[in-house]
């Protein structure tokens, strides 16, 4: 699966691209809202794990803008911002699931595996 990483810590950009190359998956990383979309103007992803907190364009304003998207991938918004407003807020956007940091690499793998359809 090709899965586009979206966080502006590199404290969890570093892992999450070890962990999820190490089950398989295409990683591509962007460190800013900008970034994402231009990512997504320009290839295809399966899956884009998304945090909400981004320098510019945060990620609802990233989401909101992939819904128009021709072939927009399924979101996992992986954030800090675990309460539920902004819980309701992502999945109203059109964000597949939620999980908030601090997270289970075992749990983050398990979300992966379920949006893919395994």
């Amino acid at each position: 699966m090709r899965i586009l990483v979206v966080d502006d810590e590199e404290s969890i950009l570093v892992p999450l691209e070890f962990l999820l190359r190490k089950a398989g998956h295409e990683v591509v990383l962007a460190r800013t809202g900008e970034e994402a979309l231009k990512a997504l103007d320009q290839e295809a992803f399966d899956l884009m794990v998304l945090d909400l907190m981004l320098p510019g364009l945060d990620g609802f304003a990233v989401l909101e803008r992939a819904k128009a998207l021709p072939q927009r991938p399924k979101v996992l918004v992986l954030t800090a911002r675990g309460r539920e407003a902004d819980r309701a807020k992502a999945l109203a956007l059109g964000a597949e699931a939620f999980m908030a940091k601090p997270f289970a690499t075992q749990d983050l793998l398990a979300q992966v595996e379920r949006l893919a359809g395994r």
